[in-house]
């Protein structure tokens, strides 16, 4: 991706699109809370694993739901609000091996050792295990904690896990929360001596994990090891590209904006300095040329808060091909697709979408490249949930 100045930035910037693609909603089951992310083991099994931001982990097995949860990490987690809480179980990995060594990842929100003095609690990722690879159930008491740091706040957790094509985790945080990142002298985003607000990329074969010897800031005085990109406020889930293994993110902004990012090693996306294409709090001096520009932005007349999705590349939906299909918490859902050096949105329109308001919590990729939509939709007697597949 390129940096900021004028000339690149009015060839990155999208220009509207005079079409929709069109997509049908198949619900596979509307019985798991909360539905925060999806996972699939890579094991050839057709599950998919959907999280329960409350702290179970339930297996669509063949498009049923199976009766019990895979796992249940409820008593490691803080109490968290149903209603609305960004803390919670927020994210999944299956090891890139799993189908012989039966391990898998959970980013899940914890008490904090010593709450106060900036800390609300602490975001915690550890690794778990099945008896057998094949196994719907998993032991709470497998665990080992492969990597933790503190959260000021209770909001901006960040929260996606997933491994990359190199076989390595890439970690998803925000910059600890409250507004404008008013973390220390520069925000969190900024501030390399911090895990927050950064893509982090780790080799978990280690112990408790290690870090690889090409992460870009390994020889930086000063700076974490672990990181990988920097300068982001909440990416709110991030996915690879299956083709192209281009690493993308949805991440949340402050009042006005909302963007996408291609995310690249030791890349800088600009938070606090930027939002979106947008001065946010430049401090004096501040060499905005190294600043990487979102590939697409969006305002608060479209959305308030985007969540992130994948680069479809399944065949149940060929319109969809190729297109970075995402959407916001407010339920609109749109297309990417590049033009040159520009960026096409389209809508992404479903006949069929659910009545009410509602709320996009995060997409899934099931293994074959099709596409699910978690939602949940509030009415008069509660919260109604749904995981839906993307279908022509």
């Amino acid at each position: 991706m390129k940096p900021f100045n004028l000339f690149l930035l009015g060839m990155l910037l999208p220009f509207s699109a005079t079409f929709a693609q069109k997509a049908q909603l198949q619900l596979v089951t509307d019985q798991v809370p909360s539905p925060v992310c999806m996972a699939v083991p890579g094991d050839g099994s057709n599950r998919q694993f959907v999280l329960q931001k409350e702290g179970k982990v339930w297996v669509i097995r063949n498009g049923k739901l199976l009766p019990e949860p895979f796992i249940d990490v409820s008593s490691e987690m803080v109490k968290i609000n149903p209603a609305y809480d960004e803390r919670g179980l927020l994210g999944m990995a299956f090891h890139p091996q799993f189908a012989r060594n039966g391990k898998f990842y959970l980013y899940y929100s914890a008490p904090a050792a010593d709450r106060g003095r900036g800390r609300n609690h602490k975001s915690v990722i550890s690794e778990f295990r099945v008896a057998k690879p094949g196994d719907n159930t998993a032991d709470p008491s497998t665990r080992r904690l492969v990597i933790e740091f503190d959260q000021p706040e209770s909001n901006h957790n960040g929260g996606d896990i997933i491994f990359g094509p190199d076989g390595y985790l890439y970690i998803a945080s925000g910059d600890g929360g409250g507004g404008g990142d008013r973390h220390g002298s520069t925000g969190n985003g900024q501030d390399l001596g911090s895990l927050l607000g950064k893509i982090l990329r780790i080799d978990v074969n280690g112990n408790p994990y290690k870090v690889p010897a090409d992460n870009p800031f390994v020889k930086t005085s000063g700076a974490k090891k672990e990181i990988w990109a920097y300068g982001l406020r909440n990416p709110w889930r991030i996915s690879f590209d299956k083709s192209t293994k281009k690493l993308w993110t949805g991440d949340v902004g402050q009042n006005k904006y909302e963007e996408v990012d291609i995310i690249t090693k030791g890349g800088n996306y600009g938070w606090r300095i930027m939002e979106g294409y947008h001065e946010f709090n430049v401090p004096a001096g501040a060499d905005k040329s190294k600043l990487i520009a979102p590939v697409h932005e969006y305002d608060h007349d479209d959305g308030i808060s985007i969540t992130g999705g994948y680069v479809y590349r399944g065949k149940a939906v060929p319109a969809l091909q190729g297109r970075y299909v995402f959407g916001d918490y407010n339920g609109k859902t749109w297309t990417l697709a590049q033009k040159g050096n520009k960026w096409e949105r389209s809508d992404l329109v479903f006949a069929n979408k659910p009545d009410g308001n509602v709320q996009l919590l995060s997409w899934g990729q099931d293994e074959a490249g099709e596409l699910y939509m978690l939602v949940t939709i509030p009415h008069a007697n509660g919260v109604k949930s749904g995981v839906y597949k993307l279908v022509k």
